[in-house]
């Protein structure tokens, strides 16, 4: 029988969000095996003096265990 999770990976970048998305897929795959989909749940940035320095991201992942 096999079961589907869903964690959260919050990650950030000082490039930009699909940086930022890659980094936080990347983590993720090393410890999750047998993903199955992956959301963009939220995307933040900061700003200072009109310029981003660092972008974030907060991706969904739903994997099965079996």
């Amino acid at each position: 029988m096999s079961v589907l999770k869903v964690i959260e990976v919050l990650s950030n970048s000082d490039k930009s969000w699909e940086d930022a998305t890659k980094k936080a897929v990347k983590h993720a795959s090393k410890s999750v095996k047998n993903i199955r989909s992956v959301y963009v749940q939220d995307q933040s940035a900061s700003v200072k003096d009109g310029e981003v320095t660092e972008y974030r991201v907060n991706l969904k992942i739903t994997f099965e265990v079996n």
